[in-house]
């Protein structure tokens, strides 16, 4: 059972609202060849809040999430128009280098994805790569200080060096992810259903981290259950049929969702 100090705080998106948007989405449409999968999708996202994607499945959810680091990236057939702006530029921008934005963010799958290495070189392998420590020293305390915010250090520090990523339980291998996704220091935390594959002990662990975590990030979740976003998001955004129907505080769209389709599945009526 997830702590009572937990959960969405109180005028959370409004407190979020007034830091002003680290992203801006305007009229995004997305194009499996033929398929429009995406249809004039508009929100902002708001730094250090927990938003919460929902919807039932093949709606977008993932599509749009996937949209914000431009993971979409040389998919064959994909076609994109609208506007995604970070910081005010546009993602899209002849400037703007594709790897050097991914490193903005961090992503976290539904299914645990360790590296077939130790503990230690699962969370050190982002930062080696993008050269982000200077000395062995330093990305000694990033390891450790990614696996401690993933609330794991207690678990593996004696045995980091030897034991394998893979060798964790489910919902270990998920935090090793989750301290994965930190080591390069990201500002955006991208996670597309991270509960989905792992047992309710260790989904109450991942929750309680997403929450603490948006003291320092802002953090886009993919969820389909209904009972999670109420607990960990301060907005929840529902999508249907590739539409974004209805965006809001989350105690205001459980209780009294405007959309018909929206109260449906919050109702679960459908979906």
């Amino acid at each position: 059972m997830l702590d009572t100090h937990h959960g969405p705080r109180p005028d959370a998106a409004a407190q979020a609202a007034a830091r002003g948007p680290i992203m801006e989405i305007d009229r995004l449409n997305l194009w499996y060849d033929d398929k429009h999968a995406l249809k004039d999708v508009c929100f902002d996202l708001h730094r250090g809040e927990v938003l919460a994607f929902i919807g039932p499945s093949g709606c977008g959810k993932t599509t749009a999430l996937k949209c914000l680091n431009r993971m979409h990236e040389g998919t064959r057939g994909v076609r994109i128009e609208g506007t995604i702006l970070l910081d005010g530029q546009d993602i899209h921008a002849a400037e703007v280098d594709p790897p050097l934005l991914r490193r903005r963010f961090g992503w976290v799958a539904q299914k645990p994805n360790p590296f077939v290495m130790t503990v230690w070189d699962n969370v050190a392998y982002g930062a080696r790569l993008h050269g982000l420590v200077r000395n062995r020293a330093e990305l000694d305390d990033l390891v450790e200080d990614c696996l401690r915010r993933a609330d794991l250090w207690d678990e593996v520090k004696d045995r980091m060096h030897k034991l394998d990523g893979t060798e964790l339980s489910g919902g270990q291998q998920q935090r090793l992810c989750i301290a994965r996704a930190l080591s390069t220091r990201p500002e955006i935390l991208l996670m597309d259903e991270p509960t989905g594959s792992i047992d309710p002990i260790a989904t109450a662990h991942v929750e309680e981290l997403m929450m603490d975590l948006r003291t320092d990030h802002t953090v886009v979740v993919v969820t389909h259950s209904m009972m999670q976003a109420r607990r960990v998001a301060d907005r929840v955004a529902y999508f249907h049929l590739g539409e974004l129907l209805e965006l809001g505080p989350t105690e205001a769209l459980f209780t009294a969702a405007r959309n018909h389709r929206a109260r449906a599945f919050i109702e679960g009526r459908f979906g």
